[in-house]
């Protein structure tokens, strides 16, 4: 199949979000001639390893191309000429009905049992979001090992965050003496570094201070830049939180069976309200124990805190990736599918269906890996529930 939508493809490149999309075009053109790039391609196939994924909501003349409902996919763009996306891009979805086959003939690729596209296939779509931390430590855990460049944050995400991640490190900048304005020129060069390139020189005074060798310090720094971006992620999101719980809870369906759906719909709207005050609870209290230890590093002095955080932060990113997907999701399927100022028409069997993928998303088997990191004498409560 052929997607012609070119203003669509061209404003993927220029503001999707890291969630959401995987542009593994632009990071060929990016890092094409670095040889961890050559010798660590995220997939072995040339079509796949310039494709742009995305997570796509599926309108209602897609649904069937899949044997089992479902209300996101993962989409595959091929374009078709790599240099100009004018000329639109060919897709499948991972999963849909032939897939296999639809691989072998669109693309020429193999389809083995032992492929490791299919495997790192499968990882995509099993993942509720394609945050770059969250799907790292995916992959590792299959022994799927992909370059780092693969996992940057997307140019549009990168540029909002910016001016985040310059209050974050404005305390560390006063500790060594340096000015207290995030604003400042040196605050936007060191958060800009932060979140580009753990190899640079003028992170190298950091990186004895925290007593980490070269590896640890890319991987530490890493996980920092995760951090930054699940923090300013929920930041991000808080704000349109409770328009959509609003419209939860006081949006009417239309014709159709609402009698024999009301008592479903009555109670997931209980359900979801406690759901995604749970879920947030549980994303603040992760991004906690990140707190704890960088106050201790820019208010105590103590890097060795702070270092160990970074060494075992990625145990976490399972948990905030999957709870902060699972209310990114909400919020925007909901403001996609209701837009502000257009009278939301909906039947009870369509909500109930939306309603049930919320809720699946919520409460889907969470890991436990935060209660052990956490133990109750090192955070104790969370203190602040977020009011939604």
């Amino acid at each position: 199949m052929v997607d012609r939508s070119v203003r669509s493809l061209e404003h993927l490149e220029r503001s999707a979000s890291t969630s959401r999309v995987l542009n593994l075009r632009a990071i060929g053109h990016r890092w094409g001639q670095d040889l961890d790039y050559k010798q660590r391609p995220f997939f072995r196939s040339g079509a796949l390893n310039t494709s742009i994924i995305v997570k796509h909501r599926l309108r209602r003349n897609e649904l069937d191309q899949f044997s089992s409902p479902r209300r996101v996919a993962t989409k595959i763009l091929v374009p078709l000429q790599s240099t100009d996306l004018r000329l639109g891009a060919r897709y499948i979805f991972v999963g849909q009905r032939g897939f296999k086959e639809a691989l072998a003939n669109a693309f020429g690729i193999a389809t083995g049992a032992e492929s490791i596209d299919l495997r790192t296939l499968a990882v995509l779509d099993e993942s509720p979001t394609l945050d770059p931390f969250l799907l790292r430590e995916l992959l590792l855990r299959r022994e799927l090992m992909p370059a780092r460049c693969y996992f940057e944050l997307s140019n549009a995400d990168a540029k909002k965050m910016s001016q985040f991640a310059q209050r974050e490190i404005a305390p560390l900048i006063r500790m060594t003496g340096g000015p207290s304005d995030p604003a400042s020129p040196h605050a936007i060069r060191f958060a800009r570094k932060i979140l580009s390139n753990a190899g640079d020189a003028e992170l190298e005074p950091l990186r004895q201070t925290l007593q980490l060798d070269h590896h640890q310090f890319e991987e530490g720094i890493f996980s920092w830049k995760a951090f930054l971006y699940y923090k300013w992620k929920l930041v991000d999101l808080l704000p349109k939180v409770q328009p959509v719980m609003h419209g939860i809870e006081t949006i009417q369906p239309r014709g159709g069976r609402i009698a024999e759906n009301r008592a479903y719909l009555t109670a997931a709207r209980e359900s979801l309200r406690l759901g995604l005050a749970e879920c947030a609870r549980h994303v603040r209290g992760t991004l906690e124990i990140y707190e704890i230890a960088y106050r201790a590093l820019t208010s105590q002095g103590d890097s060795i805190a702070f270092r160990d955080f970074l060494l075992n932060a990625p145990k976490l990113f399972n948990e905030l990736g999957d709870r902060l997907g699972a209310i990114d999701h909400m919020v925007s399927f909901w403001s996609f599918r209701f837009p502000d100022g257009r009278l939301p028409v909906v039947t009870s069997d369509e909500l109930a269906d939306i309603f049930g993928d919320f809720e699946s998303g919520l409460g889907a088997e969470r890991s436990t890996e935060i209660a052990h990191l956490q133990g109750p004498e090192t955070i104790g409560p969370v203190r602040e529930a977020l009011a939604l």
